[in-house]
């Protein structure tokens, strides 16, 4: 029988048990191992989903991030999960103030077709190391991947501690609807409304990280043949299906077709197939656009939304400020790309721009980097996970106050006197 979002919540809600510590490294290990040894079986179905999905990159952006993401939670779990002291005001002295995470209960996960391992399991993991329960709804674009998941989780986790949730898009909203004490959202920024607007009426906390729409800025100072290398790289990975892939190249200052030229001589080649859903809509964007040996399209200017296959827009200004300005006129992007940044023009964007990340001389790497929190900022999401960041994220920190026999301010108890007046005005002052 295939389990509801609710009947899933309701499942974990009923176990009361608290996870401890050694709890939660014990399953993060499990998690880990899982994943490990079914690798290969992922690969084979994230493959068939695709119908051609390059198996070297399910190995590693899904498979390996998300093992090395579980083993990090573990390994720092400890330090993650200790009280933290907060200083005390003089006049309450000598008392004792304190932080500490809080399970928040039943974090649901929706995750997204384009990396369905990391983008379900990462969060997965750092929820659980909160000392969470989680519900997972994979995409239902991924099928065969979505169904090893719930093999793999069943048997890693146990129904006890984590479930998954299969089916389709009805399915997903009836998930983002329900009264989840965390929900993440990982895709397009149209559907993360949607989400947002479903978890509003229980006031559910959420992470969304949602449209990427990330632009590569290559300044007067870039060597043109290494910067598109790096900016194909990073449109190449699973064919450009990446929330952090460069969508727009902006050449500040460079003639377009000597970009064009460094991009055929780079001769980059996309291993992974776009899914079957999205073909019919990259081949109409690449129509107009020069198709370069490794498949990638060049396209003569920014198509105005995020692009998220094979292509890659080019723009072209004369400064930086006009950069900065054409950025400023576009939601904000999870990542800007710099190549060949001075000292003084990267402390410039950095001060006149927003986005979730500012990177140098490579792209989509530094979403790998298991202690860098991850996320967007306004049109590309809000909310951080990835290490630390998402501990925190999954845990409420609750106060812990114990106070002392006597404390200066306990003059100011009523009935309160002349003193009292006097005392308040020192402290004023």
């Amino acid at each position: 029988m295939i389990e509801t979002p609710s009947a899933a919540l309701s499942a974990l809600r009923a176990e009361t048990t608290r996870l401890s510590i050694g709890d939660r490294r014990a399953l993060l290990a499990a998690l880990a191992d899982a994943a490990i040894r079914r690798a290969e079986d992922l690969a084979s179905a994230a493959d068939a989903d695709y119908n051609g999905r390059s198996r070297t990159e399910t190995l590693i952006a899904d498979v390996l991030l998300v093992a090395q993401a579980a083993r990090r939670a573990r390994r720092w779990l400890r330090w993650w999960a200790r009280p933290r002291l907060v200083p005390v005001p003089l006049a309450f002295m000598p008392s004792l103030a304190w932080v500490e995470p809080v399970p928040k209960g039943v974090v649901g996960v929706m995750a997204p077709w384009n990396y369905p391992i990391q983008l379900g399991l990462w969060p997965l993991a750092e929820a659980l190391a909160a000392g969470n329960r989680v519900v997972l709804k994979p995409s239902e674009h991924t099928p065969r991947t979505a169904a090893l998941l719930a093999e793999l989780v069943e048997a890693a986790l146990g129904p006890r501690i984590a479930r998954v949730v299969q089916g389709d898009a009805a399915v997903a909203a009836d998930f983002a609807a329900q009264p989840w004490d965390h929900l993440v959202f990982t895709g397009g920024t149209d559907t993360g409304r949607q989400v947002m607007r479903a978890a509003a009426d229980h006031l559910v906390p959420l992470t969304l990280e949602l449209g990427g729409r990330c632009p590569a800025l290559v300044l007067p100072g870039a060597d043109l043949a290494r910067a598109a290398k790096a900016i194909l790289a990073g449109k190449a990975m699973n064919a450009g299906q990446t929330c952090v892939a460069p969508d727009t190249v902006v050449l500040v200052g460079h003639e377009p077709e000597m970009f064009r030229a460094a991009c055929r001589a780079a001769s980059v080649p996309c291993e992974s197939a776009v899914l079957p859903h999205r073909r019919t809509a990259q081949a109409k964007l690449a129509a107009g656009g020069e198709i370069l040996p490794g498949g990638i399209a060049l396209l003569p200017d920014d198509p105005g939304n995020e692009i998220f296959g094979p292509a890659l827009a080019l723009e072209t200004v004369s400064n930086l400020d006009s950069a900065i300005g054409w950025l400023r006129q576009r939601p904000a992007p999870l990542a800007i790309y710099l190549f060949g940044a001075s000292k003084e023009e990267r402390q410039a964007l950095a001060a006149r721009s927003r986005s979730g990340a500012i990177v140098e001389d490579r792209c989509v790497d530094y979403a790998a980097f298991p202690a860098l929190p991850f996320g967007g900022v306004g049109a590309s999401g809000f909310g951080r996970y990835h290490g630390r960041a998402g501990f925190d994220a999954f845990s409420d920190w609750r106060a812990r106050v114990r106070h002392g026999p006597f404390a200066l301010s306990r003059l100011l108890d009523p009935p309160r006197d002349h003193r009292a007046l006097t005392l308040a005005r020192r402290l004023l002052r």
